[in-house]
């Protein structure tokens, strides 16, 4: 038991280590290897490059994975590249094995001092490096000691009897070596492992070669598993990586006798035949698969169709919140935040024409229909401050996590809009409706104004979150003086009616009908003092978002000018 205590603790720390490497990479670097990505995939041969290289700066192909899901689902890159990638990725994954098959672990104590010394006294790139050096020698210590704790076990007669009836039964050996792998995450610590027992002589080369097989298709499910579930792009892309490789795998068992007395006249070493068929394995995939791509990857649409849109799914269902994000691609985290948060400018809009159909009609069930969207704004505001809030500030660096601040600003003073509209602009559309009352042209158009520039307003808003500056500067920069003139105009218009209509009344009649037309009045200058309160809080969180090293888009905050 305490054996197995003490693997499992090697494997964490190897797992530990991998995690250092990658954020390191990320938050030196991360924006400039997304760019790179979306640089350097103009053919399959560029892309499966690039796949590789990337892959072995980051000592993870699910990193990989992640940002090319990320390009793939907001249609920067194709499925055949994307795959092209994962291909390049799988090899790239074989870097660290063919390092680690020489005895290297030496090293590891200077990685580590060179780390801790680039940590403690570097800032910015210099201290992501030491994170980088410092995981690299964790790695290699983790390595050494679970090879170590492993060493007097190789010859126990009752592991020695448990591989050795796999020496017959390559599908189980498969099995088993996926099995390892998914529980550890780790395809570089099932191979090494494999390499342990080859070199020992506890295994025969057949079995290492098949276990090695499984712990390739092992590495291929977690993404399946734990990747999104609703986006197909992200699907295709991992399961389209998990059927090449065990369709590989599987056409190799037949011929694994073949192939053991290849490598053994390629290579006597036992631990560079493991290493040197996990490579082959992967670069043969790849050669086989790049020519035919663009054929696969119209297979795996059609495996995995875009599924119909659910009309009847819940509005307020968040769509691409991948939790998985949130620790393996902090920027891709952000990114799926500000997809949903573009939905809820879409959402708002919503309830403005459903509120702007109830002021045309007398049926107050035309301006309830703004009450169930109001409530899907605060379901999706609410997910998307519990994803935002899982954040992990060690992976993400400085600019995305205020990157995240500012998507929280933004759905908050769009909240405050929201709340606005659902508990004084409907039931007021209501009342007037249950009233019979319906505004006269010329008290309906600056009203109708309002509304047509709060929609202009609102794509305004989702252009500044995507982070890009309008071609015009700053168009809201005079959005508040606009709707406080409206008002004031309609404000002035109803006293000047009230003192005109209150001369000229003779009778009792023409008395209750001046009132009665500036009771309509009042409901329209409360109407157009609620919107400009809406427009307030929409001009605000316009003023939130960053643009890349820029800072705020618009310095001038409104918020403390809205109403309670």
């Amino acid at each position: 038991m305490l054996t197995l205590i003490d693997l499992a603790g090697s494997v964490a720390l190897l797992l530990w280590g991998v995690h250092m490497v990658q954020t390191g990479v990320q938050r030196a670097c991360g924006a400039r290897l997304n760019s790179l990505l979306a640089r350097m995939l103009g053919n399959r041969f560029q892309a499966f490059l690039t796949g590789l290289g990337i892959t072995a700066i980051l000592q993870s192909s699910t990193a990989t994975g992640l940002m090319i899901t990320g390009l793939a689902a907001r249609g920067q890159l194709d499925l055949a590249p994307a795959l092209a990638v994962m291909l390049g990725a799988n090899v790239g994954t074989t870097l660290i094995v063919q390092l680690l098959s020489f005895d290297v672990s030496a090293i590891a104590p200077a990685f580590v001092l060179t780390g801790v010394a680039l940590f403690r006294r570097g800032q910015g790139a210099w201290r992501d490096s030491g994170r980088v050096f410092i995981g690299l020698g964790l790695i290699l210590l983790s390595l050494r000691q679970f090879l170590v704790l492993l060493g007097p076990y190789t010859h126990k007669p009752e592991l020695t009897a448990v591989l050795a009836s796999m020496s017959s039964h390559s599908l189980a050996a498969i099995l088993l070596g996926a099995l390892i792998t998914w529980v550890s995450h780790s395809s570089v610590a099932t191979v090494m492992l494999v390499t342990t027992f080859a070199t020992s002589g506890t295994i025969g080369l057949e079995t290492a070669l098949a276990l090695v097989l499984g712990a390739n298709i092992g590495t291929s499910i977690n993404p399946v598993i734990e990747g999104s579930r609703t986006d197909p792009t992200a699907r295709r892309i991992s399961m389209g990586n998990l059927l090449v490789r065990a369709v590989g795998a599987m056409l190799l068992v037949p011929l694994l006798p073949f192939i053991c007395t290849f490598m053994e006249r390629l290579e006597p070493d036992a631990a560079r035949q493991v290493a040197d068929f996990h490579t082959l394995f992967n670069v043969g995939l790849a050669a086989l698969m790049l020519p035919g791509l663009r054929p696969y990857a119209r297979l795996m649409q059609r495996l995995i169709p875009t599924p119909v849109e659910d009309t009847h799914a819940a509005p307020g269902a968040p769509r691409y919140l991948d939790r998985l994000l949130l620790d393996k691609a902090p920027q891709l985290a952000i990114g799926s935040a500000t997809r949903e948060t573009m939905r809820l400018c879409d959402l708002l809009a919503a309830m403005l024409t459903a509120m702007q159909d109830g002021m045309r009609t007398t049926d107050p069930a035309r301006a309830a229909a703004a009450r169930p969207l109001g409530n899907a704004m605060e379901d999706l505001g609410a997910a998307i401050r519990a994803y935002l809030a899982g954040l992990d500030p060690d992976t993400a660096n400085q600019l995305e996590m205020e990157r995240a601040e500012d998507i929280l600003a933004f759905c908050t003073q769009l909240l405050h809009a929201e709340d606005i509209v659902e508990r004084s602009l409907v039931p007021m559309v209501q009342k007037m409706a249950r009233q019979r009352i319906v505004l006269p042209p010329a008290l309906m158009a600056p009203v109708e104004r309002m509304l047509t520039q709060l929609g202009y307003n609102l794509n305004i808003c989702a252009t500044v979150l995507l982070g890009q500056t309008p071609p015009e500067g700053n168009p809201l920069a005079g959005q508040k003086d606009l709707f406080r003139d409206l008002e004031s105009d309609a404000t002035a218009a109803y006293f000047e009616r009230l003192r005109t209509s209150s001369a000229e009344a003779k009778t009792p009649a023409e008395t209750a009908e001046a009132v009665m037309q500036e009771e309509t009045a009042t409901y329209q200058l409360t109407l157009l003092r609620d919107l400009r309160r809406v427009n307030t809080h929409i001009v605000a969180a316009a003023s939130y978002p960053l643009t890349p090293g820029d800072g705020p888009l618009f310095v001038e905050h409104e918020a403390t000018n809205a109403a309670p």
